[in-house]
């Protein structure tokens, strides 16, 4: 394998990469306490006046409560394994009441639930014409 592959964040400022604990980094308004996912698209409440914006990280353990199956390659620059294999795309409740979307990883599309218990990964999504593993948060079940 060539040394100088790397394993890269889809995307930047969204989830930490920490070996065996990643968390998703999301907002919180220290004025009315509202999450929001991600960190920079800030949600509040209609009468929060203040809006004090703090960066925070969500809990890793959530809740399956509705999901697809993706049975179709998506676009570029996602680079589908050949054979593509159908997978999960889940919306999770976190404690702090914010809904994520994430790929489902570690069980079989026919075996998909709601109120599934899951936990956040970040693992390999695919990987770029450099052959760098493109890193993603996902969620697999407890």
């Amino acid at each position: 394998m060539n040394s100088s592959k790397k394993k890269i964040p889809g995307a930047e400022g969204l989830f930490t990469m920490e070996a065996g604990e990643p968390r998703l980094i999301a907002g919180r308004c220290k004025s009315c306490g509202t999450y929001f996912f991600p960190s920079f698209y800030p949600v509040h409440r209609p009468d929060c006046k203040e809006r004090q914006m703090e960066e925070v990280l969500l809990s890793r353990r959530g809740r399956l409560e509705s999901y697809t199956i993706q049975h179709y390659p998506p676009p570029p620059p996602f680079v589908p394994p050949d054979p593509f294999v159908p997978y999960g795309i889940g919306l999770v409740t976190l404690p702090e009441g914010v809904n994520v979307v994430g790929v489902l990883t570690g069980v079989a599309v026919e075996e998909l639930k709601t109120n599934l218990d899951v936990e956040l990964v970040v693992d390999k999504f695919y990987e770029d014409k450099d052959g760098n593993e493109v890193l993603t948060w996902m969620f697999r079940p407890i």
